[in-house]
């Protein structure tokens, strides 16, 4: 597959939450973040520096997911946005809606809510298009 530069996902992991690990309350991250355990809170990147987030295949995060580049492979509950791109690979299971400019969704995965792309809201924005017709 043919993905732009901006798509692929960040070689290094600055930071990771183990699989025998349990966190309650918010994350706030920048560069890498692999959780291979629990999340219970938001996990977020501040807007103003791109992070990858990779919530691997025993991970669980019970709370909102913000960050640019995100791949699943474990369980979400929650709201999860991606300002760039996300990749749902086979055993993802989100229930929540997923807020996506650009996804790649394997066969498997799974999303107990709403997809919504975010590119056509800003482009209608900014055409003045009214969605609520649509």
């Amino acid at each position: 597959m043919f993905f732009k530069k901006s798509n692929r996902i960040q070689d290094s992991i600055d930071t990771l939450i183990g699989a025998d690990t349990r966190i309650e309350g918010n994350v706030h991250f920048t560069g890498g973040l692999r959780v291979d355990g629990v999340v219970r809170g938001n996990v977020t990147e501040p807007n103003a520096s791109p992070s990858t987030l990779i919530l691997g295949e025993k991970g669980r995060i019970e709370g909102a997911v913000t960050a640019s580049k995100v791949v699943i492979i474990g369980n979400v509950v929650g709201p999860v946005t991606s300002g760039i791109f996300i990749e749902l690979q086979a055993t993802a299971h989100i229930t929540g809606d997923v807020y996506y400019k650009s996804l790649e969704m394997h066969t498997g995965a799974v999303i107990e809510g709403k997809l919504v792309y975010l590119g056509d809201s800003a482009k209608a924005a900014n055409e003045g298009i009214d969605q609520t017709n649509l």
